[in-house]
């Protein structure tokens, strides 16, 4: 591991107002880093400025604009932190890794940015009766995933064509501003009985768990690391307790589930140090969604969800 003072290193947040990014936004300010944040919508800017952050409105389909943003700021790490969930809207979201990746790369290769870490899925990997390790094959196509895997496959080739890299694995997010918490379109779902509880496996993780661990990554050595929390599990056990803590009925039981696997965040705990302050579902569920707590404001959107979407999805905004 990496040991260096944060006096004078700058980090710019690509989609610092998504669920991730707007937890991530203190933490670094908190560690002493000087950052820059983006965002399409400049009255989200007020915000970051108040805590710190020097705003960067750009749209990361601007390429120019982006390449220009990045090369002003001359940023020492650059945070992928880009999403695009607020309607659903997934095929735009696959454009986001494949092409909004594709210029935030150019751009800090144009800036002469050697380090950039990425927010990506651990759901994405083959089907398998072990939590999957980082060197699992990915479910290449998948019927309900294909797209999704190769949205990921692109933004990670991408990213690892920088100097030092760290691609970041992460489970289904939950608590404020994510879709699995009290007031997001999972839980309305789940309180109209729409959200079958079957035997495919899922592996969670806190949203403040994964902002942390997007700052510790910028000292990690380069590579992909899975950041679940310590128990996989499948549907038929974490969702009526999903349920329970939202105050909604108990779900409907399916027959069978979607071939869904958890991942191992071993590397992530013993190799690297990660210590997820909600390390089980179960008591994060609780600590997230029964207290009724929330961060939506001015600065996030609610989003909006057709229920009867398939795919699993993370974050809401970028």
């Amino acid at each position: 591991m990496i040991e260096r003072s944060n006096a004078n290193r700058s980090v710019f947040v690509a989609g610092a107002t998504g669920a991730i990014g707007r937890q991530l936004l203190p933490m670094l300010i908190g560690e002493g880093y000087q950052v820059f944040g983006t965002t399409r919508n400049r009255r989200k800017t007020a915000h970051m400025e108040a805590i710190g952050v020097r705003p960067v409105v750009v749209d990361v389909f601007d390429r120019d604009a982006l390449i220009a943003a990045v090369g002003e700021a001359k940023p020492d790490v650059i945070i992928h932190q880009l999403t695009d969930l607020s309607a659903a809207d997934f095929a735009a979201t696959d454009r986001l890794r494949i092409d909004g990746t594709r210029n935030l790369v150019d751009a800090a290769k144009a800036a002469g940015v050697r380090r950039m870490i990425a927010q990506s899925l651990a759901i994405v990997y083959l089907p398998g009766p072990e939590p999957a390790t980082e060197q699992a094959p990915l479910a290449d196509g998948s019927p309900t995933l294909g797209d999704t895997v190769k949205g990921v496959r692109s933004l990670e080739a991408a990213v690892e064509e920088l100097p030092e890299w760290i691609i970041l694995r992460y489970g289904l997010l939950y608590g404020p501003g994510t879709w699995y918490s009290r007031i997001g379109p999972f839980a309305d779902a789940v309180r109209q009985r729409g959200r079958p509880a079957g035997n495919g496996v899922s592996s969670f993780v806190h949203v403040d768990d994964a902002a942390r661990a997007a700052m510790l990554a910028i000292d990690w050595p380069t590579g992909v690391v899975n950041i679940v929390d310590d128990e996989p599990a499948a549907g038929t056990e974490w969702l009526p307790h999903f349920a329970a803590a939202i105050g909604a009925p108990a779900p409907p039981m399916a027959e069978h589930g979607g071939g869904e696997r958890g991942a191992s965040n071993r590397k992530a705990r013993q190799e690297l140090g990660w210590k997820p302050l909600h390390p089980t579902w179960r008591s994060g569920f609780r600590t997230a969604l029964e207290s009724g707590a929330e961060n939506w404001n001015d600065h996030g959107l609610v989003p909006k969800m057709d229920h009867g979407a398939s795919k699993i999805v993370q974050d809401a905004g970028r």
